[in-house]
């Protein structure tokens, strides 16, 4: 069967009775009844029941199967927001002592959990170009015990052969944990290449409505009993209602990405035309560096995610952002409608100027997360606006 079959019917709850709807239920139960002291220890002791809303919640389960499938893991676990899945799953697997190799080209608040978090425990980091194998391989200490890295960077859209860093990993007995945000399932399922745990901000492209906040892990039983407990300690665990409505998401998302990811490479293919674009960064491009990798590694689609270089004047840009009719300035991306993002101010207060021209995010580059609506339509929408640097 299908992936995109199964999804419209993972994550099914099985009620007793004749009670069966079409939509699943809600059950924002803080605590479950219990026969008597045998049956709270029996659940207690995980026979698969339900008890207390912070350990286990029937809308959580069914979310997390539904991401299982997505992902081809074994298990998975939802919490309240991607960065609750990010420090959960470090701080369960890492200690003091022990050694971080990890892709200098991450989401900024990954960096900072390390840096104002995991490292005054203990933990020592190394941040490498993930574009060079050979780079992370030279990062490799006795002591490295994980390597952690996105396939797609935020915001320069560049891409890692995963594969290559998979056989690092391997071949140093290193966790390999992929972020895969950027990217979604339905562009590279990272278990199937060799991480061993994959983390996702559900908050972007599974959501897809910019109206809810959770993340997932998934990985094995084995890895999950060691981060579960410590998530469940740490109170990262989402609401029921925010796991119903993003299982309800996911049933339109394989609808969703394959239109945002045809308007990306519309938009990419536009835009690289444009004159007054200095730099279009999208893989699904010939001129992309990654062009050739993507295509090896992409399931459909080289993702809804680019970013372009317009000239690095800040009054232009906002000129620019003022101009535009469709598009909109979000604190975020995957929703259904395109929005844009300016990287510099994002990170502004977080890293300073020379830093952030480190990273590439220079004052003319822009980040287009493509919606859901008309290319045409967008495309006319970003060269009127784009007007303002003739």
């Amino acid at each position: 069967m299908k992936e995109c079959t199964q999804l419209l019917y993972s994550g099914e709850m099985n009620l007793p009775g004749h009670i069966h709807p079409d939509a699943p239920a809600i059950f924002p139960a803080t605590a479950y009844a219990m026969q008597d002291t045998q049956h709270y220890f029996a659940v207690s002791s995980g026979n698969g029941e339900y008890q207390y809303n912070r350990t286990a919640n029937p809308n959580r389960d069914s979310l997390s199967a539904a991401i299982s499938l997505m992902e081809d893991g074994e298990v998975s676990a939802v919490m309240a927001s991607g960065m609750a899945a990010i420090s959960a799953t470090l701080l369960s697997l890492l200690r003091q002592g022990d050694h971080l190799v990890v892709n200098e080209a991450i989401y900024g608040e990954t960096i900072e959990l390390i840096d104002l978090i995991l490292v005054p425990l203990g933990v020592t980091v190394t941040y490498a170009d993930f574009l060079s194998p050979e780079s992370v391989q030279a990062a490799i200490r006795p002591e490295t015990v994980m390597l952690y890295t996105e396939i797609i960077s935020n915001p320069l859209i560049k891409v890692v052969d995963i594969d290559a860093i998979a056989g690092i990993s391997r071949a140093n007995g290193c966790l390999l944990v992929v972020d895969n945000t950027f990217s979604t399932p339905f562009v590279i399922k990272p278990l199937q290449h060799g991480a061993d745990i994959v983390i996702h901000s559900l908050t972007k492209f599974f959501g897809g409505h910019s109206d809810l906040t959770a993340g997932s892990v998934t990985c094995s039983q084995v890895l999950m009993q060691k981060i579960e407990l410590k998530a469940r300690l740490l109170g990262g665990c989402s609401d029921p209602y925010t796991a119903w409505l993003c299982l309800r998401s996911i049933r339109t998302m394989e609808m969703r990405l394959s239109r945002q990811m045809e308007n990306a490479q519309h938009i990419a293919e536009a835009l690289s035309g444009d004159p007054r674009v200095a730099q279009v960064n999208y893989p699904g491009l010939a001129s992309h560096p990654q062009h050739d990798l993507a295509k090896s590694l992409f399931l459909q689609g080289c993702g809804p995610m680019l970013s372009f270089r317009v000239a690095d004047d800040q009054t232009k840009v906002d000129a620019f952002i003022r101009r535009l009719n469709l598009i909109t300035y979000l604190g975020t991306l995957g929703g259904f409608r395109t929005s844009l993002a300016h990287p510099a101010t994002a990170f502004r207060t977080e890293f300073t100027p020379q830093q952030l021209i480190d990273f590439g995010m220079h004052e003319g580059l822009i980040r287009i997360s493509a919606g859901c609506e008309a290319a045409e339509d967008l495309i006319a929408d970003i060269t009127q606006a784009l007007d303002v640097f003739n």
